[in-house]
């Protein structure tokens, strides 16, 4: 199951009390104040894991609760800090506070780490408050809360290669062929309901990841059909590929509809390098004249992920695009 959604619950460790103690050894029975400090409370970690690719492993887990720091000892020895909660994510991550939805991460390099609740300091012992007038104090701090907050959790796909296109198009069709992805195929639309990643290699060491985003309608920009779980997994795709089927009666229309929810979802993706693919080629009967496509103004590559056809020159174009983009 894709999961790209959750919230959690944090709670940092709180601060270990800080120790009352007095040096007591042979020939000096009235030794100083030697109270430790208490250790600091263990931090809840985000860190970005690219081996991972959805929520799903902390999805059924709500509540998470660092270790707490350990109290000072004798001899001014420091408590043990508490032990960290390390989360792991995809890459692509956000995490945000529910308070004020505030963004405090944003996690899209592998290894990337974001301590999203501080644990608490730990308190002071009684050495730290000896004076000149005050040489035996018995006084000691205990440690500081943690801090805590609920948390949004949000992956947002990060791929090189977005597909977008209405249900049917051919997007699963081609990520199966290109890659060893296996996405549900079907003959209906909405067959897809989640995104599916596929790793597709060329050359010899070279590769990039293509993402078949779930089929979009008009409308969806609006939050119809599910669009707005749909479109937040396009704004992090680098190069966007547009698939129309071949028999489409109006593609000039097909693409503006597309390319509009986009916009209207979000601006910035009207900047994004594009292709565009007539898909299903192998539908078309090679005597009959398509008209529905003469008045088609955008270049546009012709191909079959039944046949095979123009996917050589596919993945070269895609190549240089996103050699071009990085």
């Amino acid at each position: 199951m894709f999961i790209d959604f959750t919230k959690v619950e944090l709670i940092a460790g709180k601060g270990g009390r800080g120790a009352v103690s007095f040096r007591r050894e042979k020939y000096i029975p009235k030794g100083g104040p030697d109270g430790g400090n208490g250790g600091r409370g263990g931090h809840i970690i985000f860190k970005a894991d690219d081996n991972l690719r959805t929520l799903q492993d902390i999805r059924y887990r709500k509540i998470y609760k660092a270790e707490n720091g350990k109290p000072g000892g004798k001899n001014n020895r420091s408590g043990k800090f508490g032990e960290d909660i390390i989360i792991k994510v995809p890459l692509g991550t956000i995490i945000r506070k529910v308070s004020d939805h505030k963004v405090i991460a944003d996690l899209t390099i592998h290894g990337e780490e974001c301590i999203a609740c501080n644990g608490g300091i730990g308190g002071r012992g009684n050495s730290r408050f000896k004076t000149s007038t005050n040489q035996t104090p018995r006084k000691h701090q205990s440690g500081i809360d943690g801090e805590s907050g609920l948390f949004e959790i949000e992956l947002k796909v990060l791929a090189d290669v977005g597909l977008v296109g209405f249900p049917n198009a051919g997007k699963s069709t081609l990520l199966a062929r290109l890659s060893s992805a296996k996405p549900k195929i079907a003959g209906y639309p909405f067959t897809t309901l989640e995104p599916y990643l596929g790793i597709i290699k060329y050359e010899e060491y070279k590769s990039f990841v293509m993402a078949d985003i779930p089929g979009l309608i008009e409308g969806a920009s609006s939050g119809k059909g599910l669009g707005h779980q749909f479109l937040k997994h396009i704004e992090r795709n680098r190069v966007l590929l547009y698939l129309i089927d071949a028999l489409d009666e109006n593609p000039l229309n097909t693409f503006d509809i597309l390319k509009q929810e986009l916009i209207n979802f979000n601006p910035d993706l009207t900047f994004k390098p594009f292709l565009i693919c007539r898909s299903k080629i192998d539908t078309i009967d090679e005597n009959v004249t398509n008209e529905n496509w003469t008045d088609f103004e955008h270049p546009y590559m012709d191909i079959s992920s039944v046949t095979g056809e123009g996917l050589n020159k596919l993945i070269l174009n895609i190549s240089k695009m996103i050699q071009h983009e990085l």
